[in-house]
């Protein structure tokens, strides 16, 4: 039996609204922390234009990989190994890049290291989604986030929902400039970046 996530369910319409017109014009996304897989099966499907690279830890290949085979179109690629607090990442290239609900059960060096990673990943004027519950200001917004939060600290302490403008400071710094914030069902946020002409890159 292939794994499966309630939440990658109930998210992959609303997710896929939006990726449509910020992926329009992009040929290449890796999906990072691809997990079940159906996320990436759904906006391949979905939006054939893009080649759709997904990958993950070590760990996580197996389910992915049995995932894709049973059900993934011919623009979604076999799964490559990836873990982001790596220095050495895998050769990827792309013109975009795509994360669900990963920066918060990741310590937050993972999370520097990821946009590290990033930076070097991305084509110039590349575009980053990310999907997922943030703080604004240091303040969790609402009740059922603030338990999420407490919930995910308990389990790990290197975890928890991240801070908006940290975030955006790590993507600020890997040359990349905040393009959409949108509101999402369950108190979620998809944010949208889009790297810097070549002639106004970060040096």
């Amino acid at each position: 039996m292939l794994s499966f996530s309630d939440a990658c369910e109930r998210n992959k319409g609303p997710i896929l609204a939006v990726l449509r017109g910020a992926f329009a014009d992009r040929r290449r996304v890796v999906e990072i922390g691809a997990g079940t897989g159906q996320h990436a099966v759904h906006f391949a499907r979905h939006m054939p234009h893009l080649a759709w690279q997904p990958t993950d830890r070590r760990e996580h290949l197996p389910a992915l990989a049995a995932r894709i085979a049973a059900e993934g179109p011919s623009n979604l690629a076999a799964p490559v190994e990836l873990d982001v607090a790596l220095e050495c990442w895998p050769p990827l290239r792309a013109d975009a890049a795509f994360s669900a609900n990963t920066l918060h059960i990741m310590s937050w060096p993972a999370v520097e290291a990821l946009f590290a990673g990033l930076g070097r990943l991305l084509a110039p004027e590349g575009v980053l989604a990310i999907y997922g519950p943030f703080k604004y200001g240091d303040r969790i917004t609402t009740d059922s986030n603030a338990a999420f939060d407490a919930m995910l600290r308990e389990r790990d302490p290197q975890g928890g929902v991240r801070d908006f403008e940290a975030v955006n400071a790590l993507a600020s710094a890997a040359g990349l400039e905040l393009q959409a914030d949108h509101a999402m069902p369950a108190n979620n946020q998809l944010l949208v970046w889009r790297g810097a002409a070549p002639g106004r890159r970060r040096s």
